[in-house]
C-alpha cells in the first residue's frame, strides 16, 4: 500500500521525500537502515495505518537520496530526522528505527522529544575492523553493476523476501553508490572505535524498547546484557529465530511488541 508522498528540505537545502500512511491517530515515525529506504516500511505501515499516522523518509545515500553521499555522520542523520519532524509538525509518539536507523532513533529520540523509542536490532557499537567485512564487502560487486543489470542483481540477491520488500530494495539500491556505505563507516570513525552509543544510552530518559535478533544480531551478547541493566525505562526483548532484519522476517511479532509497548507507555 503506497502512502501519500510530499517533499521537504533538509537543513542544507537537500530536497527529500516523506511518505505517510494513515490519516489519524498517534504519530509513528520510521527510520530505515543501511541498504533500505522509506519504502522498506510499507508492510509495517499497512499494519498500523488504521490506528496510527505512519511516516517514513529516505536517509542520505539511499532511495531518492542515493546521489547525496554526505555528510554521513550520525549527527547529520539526527539533524535530518529533526527536519522530518518539523515537516510533520506534531510531536512523535513512537520513533522507530532499524539497524543504522535504530542508532539514529536512539540518538535522536531525546533531541526531538519523542514520547517513546523503539529500536530494531540497532547498531550500538561497531568493533574496529568489522565494518568493512560486515557492511561493505557484500555490496561492492552489486553496486558496480548498472541499470537493468543491477536491478536484476538486486532482485536475485533478495529473492526470498516478500515482493513488497524486494521492490523496496530496488528503490533503495538502484542508484546507490558504495561511497554512501563507506562514508557511514569512515565519517563516524568506526576504525577508531568511535561508534559506541553506550554512554548515550546510560540513564536513557525516554521509554525505550529494543528488539534484538535471536540470530545474526549486530548487538553482542555482552552489550545485550548491558542494555538489560539500564533501568525500568529500557525494555530489551530477543526475538528467537529472527535474523537482523526482524521487521521483514518476523513482522507479526514486531507489530505485536510495538503495540504492547505502546499500551504500556500510553496507558494513562
Amino acid at each position: 500500500m503506497k502512502g501519500k508522498e510530499r517533499t521537504f528540505l533538509l537543513e542544507d537545502g537537500v530536497k527529500n521525500t516523506i511518505e505517510q500512511w494513515g490519516s489519524s491517530g498517534p504519530v509513528l515515525l520510521c527510520v530505515h537502515g543501511m541498504t533500505s529506504s522509506r519504502r522498506g516500511w510499507e508492510r509495517l505501515a499497512g499494519r498500523f495505518s488504521s490506528t496510527h499516522r505512519v511516516f517514513a523518509y529516505d536517509q542520505r545515500g539511499h532511495g531518492d537520496l542515493a546521489g547525496v553521499t554526505g555528510p554521513m555522520t550520525l549527527e547529520q542523520s539526527v539533524r535530518d530526522l529533526e527536519a522530518a519532524v518539523r515537516t510533520i509538525g506534531e510531536p512523535v509518539d513512537i520513533l522507530l528505527g532499524h539497524s543504522w536507523g535504530g542508532s539514529v532513533a536512539l540518538l535522536g529520540g531525546p533531541r526531538i522529544a519523542a514520547r517513546s523509542v523503539v529500536a530494531l536490532d540497532p547498531v550500538i557499537r561497531v568493533v574496529p575492523g568489522t565494518f568493512g567485512p560486515d557492511y561493505v564487502a557484500d555490496l561492492r560487486e552489486l553496486l558496480a553493476l548498472e541499470g537493468e543489470t543491477r536491478k536484476d542483481g538486486i532482485l536475485a540477491m533478495y529473492a526470498d523476501l516478500d515482493p513488497l520488500d524486494r521492490e523496496a530494495k530496488v528503490h533503495a539500491l538502484s542508484k546507490m553508490s558504495i561511497r554512501a556505505i563507506e562514508g557511514i563507516g569512515e565519517e563516524n570513525g568506526v576504525e577508531a572505535g568511535k561508534w559506541d552509543l553506550r554512554k548515550r544510552l546510560s540513564g536513557y530518559e525516554i521509554p525505550l524498547l529494543i528488539l534484538v535478533s535471536g540470530e545474526d544480531s549486530v548487538i553482542s551478547p555482552g552489550d545485550r546484557e548491558w542494555l538489560g541493566r539500564q533501568g525500568p525505562g529500557v525494555t530489551v526483548r530477543t526475538i528467537d529465530g529472527a535474523g537482523h532484519n526482524i521487521h521483514r522476517s518476523h513482522l507479526d511479532r514486531v507489530v505485536e511488541e510495538i503495540r504492547g509497548f505502546g499500551k504500556t507507555v500510553f496507558q494513562d
